[in-house]
């Protein structure tokens, strides 16, 4: 639940931005099948541009963040 409110904050956003960014530089400097990794990235990068938690529902929460 606490996770869930983290993610939800400024902080929590900017963090799922950071992992996606991370996560498509990696997939890129790895080439081949590691892009894959690239496209999965893009998922906590909008996420965090459009200010939702995905997960937040799962848990009572609003899907829009603070």
């Amino acid at each position: 639940m606490n996770f869930v409110k983290f993610m939800s904050s400024g902080s929590g956003r900017l963090l799922r931005a950071v992992a996606g960014i991370a996560l498509i530089v990696v997939g890129f400097a790895l080439g081949g099948g590691w892009l894959t990794l690239s496209v999965i990235g893009l998922v906590p990068l909008f996420a965090g541009g459009a200010n939702v938690c995905l997960l937040a529902p799962l848990m009572g929460q609003p899907f829009r963040g603070r």
